[in-house]
């Protein structure tokens, strides 16, 4: 049996007769109909204790409302993500629109990747905003579009919305929506409140009434429009005018066209050949790719699938993911999975793999390289594995390809006279970034991890631009105030996992002429054709042009290191099994969250000093703490920060999880430090309860709150969005 078939027969098994008979309503029926949800099928489907799962996942979530789901029976509601959810969710939205703009011509956009059960998902969110009189652009056939594109089209064409269903590199059973607002940008925690009070409101009405009827149009409803979607192309003709006024500039096309060898695309999942292979062609550079997994596939062509103890295991997505065998031995189980040593074994040393997601917006870099660059390799802190017996392949973490590409694009850039550059990175992404931007006069806004938080730092900055304000300010996560003159321009925006963008050499205009400094989404097309455009260009291998970088700018933080703590396993088919699981989950890492939050907080309020931080430390991990300098709440972790070194500790936003981050200058350090502070269970002991009280440890989650809120608001972009005539 392949691994896919285990899946689906355990999903199979797991699921009661009564779930599989009764799809409460059929989301089948292409035809218009009414679905009424009454008071006896809330309580039958248990929908008020899913409602309030849903409701924290949306307070705390960085990247979409995620969760798993039945992938062969949709309409699961024991599962976080599922038909009815995705109905009452959308039905929430779109009358929160209407609200906000009554009697206006609303028009969103509506897309999906590759996922199990996305196509279904997509037309329950077209039909219901449709039926609302909310027009819904969609791609022509119904095609897959990677998350980026839904995101630049909500801004360039002046929508009031898309919706994006994708899980991004997570395991294939888990789907989520991602909302995205006027801006392309995803929602943050003020802008998804909004629609969870009104789902509220909806299960208080079939609780008071009885009843609420639902309306779906038909499938092929006029207001379901997938004309304008072929007009355009689905979006790649202005993307590509977009990324000529970017990093698809005539210097970096000619590299790309002049390139000798070739490069590798390897399109995990399948979504990214659909849209990029249009782009390479629009761009005339094609030729020089190859392509892996150009096929579509929802089980991800059993990449990152394995048997572990016996049952069906998902790695994800992620490349960077490591993991110990039996023997005690670190290895990549999802590069391993992507049979490298079979595929690569024609192409020549110094190939390149660029390798992208299921909904095409993160970038891994991968290099083969000859076995006698050993020592260069370890030296510069690059992981790697063995190919065969002469070749070895460098397994760059975004962290490292991405310093090479600021660097590469900085350097290409035709600098402008009174132009303030700057990047905007996550806590969590390398240290080194800092000291390149220092060592090139960049200014470095620092933001809590998620991608929409880059956004966020772009847009209270456009909005004073925009105001030609004479001196633009924003203070950083840190409480750091950075002043960017009258004319800033962004050269880099980015985060550790992977995902990355790059701001426009001269500010983005909508169709209705609103301005951006950069895209509110991460995306790997993007980032594909700089990073081609820096492969084409240098004559060493990459691991030897970024030893150079770190040497020509005198970086100290030359190693990362990550830890991902996962307290149970996700890929349980049995739902009860799971759902207990990720409670007691979710306990570890709370308990391991609030032991370093409480500390961050007590210390901004003055109620310790750093050195009481360092004697609890101290008194609990045989760790050197004496350089630490400073330790401080950064909107969803705890960071510390030491002289040579910092660390955080951030729990998942979605899931039963911890992630322990390190940079700095000794990597076996680092390593240590991110393991053991990562995996502690978070007791308190009496030197900790001496300094502060348990009381005030629970309440610490709710202070921090408050100060991630007082972040958001300051320099808020308060920019008013105005429908315009639409003439597409």
């Amino acid at each position: 049996m392949d691994l896919e078939n285990l899946l689906k027969s355990s999903v199979e098994n797991n699921t009661p007769d009564n779930i599989k008979k009764d799809k409460i309503f059929d989301y089948n029926n292409k035809n218009k109909f009414t679905f009424t949800l009454t008071r006896e099928l809330v309580k039958d489907l248990n929908l008020i204790s899913w409602f309030e799962g849903y409701k924290k996942e949306a307070l705390v979530s960085t990247a979409g409302i995620r969760g798993p789901q039945n992938i062969l029976y949709p309409h699961d509601t024991r599962f976080p993500i599922n038909t009815i959810g995705i109905t009452l969710a959308t039905l929430a939205k779109a009358l929160v629109l209407k609200e906000k703009y009554p009697n206006k011509n609303l028009v969103k956009l509506a897309g999906c990747e590759v996922r199990y059960n996305s196509q279904i998902y997509l037309d329950i969110i077209a039909r219901i905003q449709a039926s609302l009189g909310i027009r819904t652009l969609v791609p022509q056939d119904r095609q897959t579009i990677p998350i980026w594109l839904a995101s630049f089209l909500a801004f360039k064409l002046d929508l009031v919305g898309a919706e994006y269903i994708t899980s991004s590199h997570g395991i294939c059973v888990k789907n989520a929506t991602k909302d995205l607002n006027n801006k392309g940008s995803q929602f943050l925690p003020d802008e998804s409140i909004e629609f969870v009070n009104k789902m509220e409101s909806i299960l208080k009405t079939v609780e008071q009434k009885g009843e609420y009827k639902i309306e779906f149009c038909a499938s092929n409803d006029s207001l379901i429009d997938e004309e304008v979607m072929k007009k355009l192309n689905n979006g790649v003709d202005l993307y590509v005018e977009y990324l000529k006024n970017g990093v698809a500039n005539k210097q970096n096309l000619q590299a790309v066209k002049d390139f000798k060898n070739k490069i590798i695309i390897d399109s995990v999942g399948g979504c990214a050949y659909n849209t990029l292979s249009k782009i390479l062609d629009k761009l005339e550079i094609s030729k020089t790719f190859d392509w892996f997994n150009k096929e579509e596939d929802s089980f991800f062509h059993s990449i990152g699938k394995d048997i572990k103890e016996g049952s069906f295991y998902d790695w994800s997505l992620d490349v960077t993911v490591g993991a110990k065998n039996k023997e005690g031995k670190q290895y990549f189980p999802v590069v391993e999975s992507l049979n490298y040593s079979e595929k690569l074994k024609n192409y020549p040393v110094n190939t390149a793999v660029l390798i992208t997601d299921p909904d095409h917006d993160r970038l891994n870099l991968v290099q083969v390289v000859s076995v006698d660059k050993k020592e260069i390799i370890e030296k510069t802190g690059v992981d790697y594995i063995n190919l065969d017996n002469d070749r070895l392949l460098c397994v760059f973490s975004a962290n490292q390809a991405f310093l090479m590409i600021m660097d590469y694009w900085f350097k290409s850039l035709n600098k402008v006279d009174k132009t303030t550059y700057f990047m905007v990175k996550t806590t969590a992404s390398s240290a080194s970034w800092d000291e390149w931007a220092h060592a090139k006069n960049i200014k470095i806004i620092n933001t809590p991890v998620g991608f929409k938080e880059i956004a966020g730092a772009v847009k209270k900055i456009e909005a004073q631009y925009e105001k030609n304000v004479e001196n633009i300010t924003i203070f950083d996560i840190f409480n750091k105030k950075t002043e960017l003159g009258t004319n800033p321009r962004m050269i880099f925006g980015g985060e550790e996992s992977g995902g990355m963008i790059i701001g426009g050499i001269e500010p983005i205009k909508s169709l209705n002429n609103r301005i951006a400094l950069a895209m509110r989404e991460k995306s790997a097309s993007e980032a594909i054709i700089v990073a081609s455009a820096l492969i084409s260009s240098i004559d060493t291998t990459l691991v030897e042009h970024l030893h150079g970088i770190y040497e020509e700018n005198n970086i100290i933080s030359r190693y990362d290191a990550r830890v991902d703590i996962a307290y149970y396993n996700e890929s349980e088919p049995d739902i009860n099994k799971l759902k207990e699981a990720k409670i007691k989950g979710e306990a570890q890492r709370t308990k391991n969250d609030l032991f370093y939050l409480a500390l961050a907080v007590a210390k901004a309020e003055n109620k310790i000093t750093i050195d009481n931080v360092k004697e609890i430390l101290s008194s609990i991990f045989n760790l050197d703490f004496s350089n630490l300098e400073d330790i401080a709440f950064v909107g969803d972790g705890t960071y510390l920060k030491f002289s040579d070194k910092f660390v955080e500790i951030r729990p998942s936003g979605t899931d039963a999880k911890t992630k322990a981050y390190a940079g700095g200058k000794n990597k076996d350090e680092l390593i240590d430090f991110a393991n053991i502070l990562g995996n502690y269970e978070g007791n308190l002991n009496d030197t900790y309860k001496k300094y502060l009280s348990e009381e005030y440890v629970e309440q610490s989650k709710e202070k921090s709150f408050e100060i991630y809120s007082k972040y958001s608001r300051r320099n808020e972009d308060k920019r008013e969005f105005e429908i315009p005539e639409y003439n597409f």
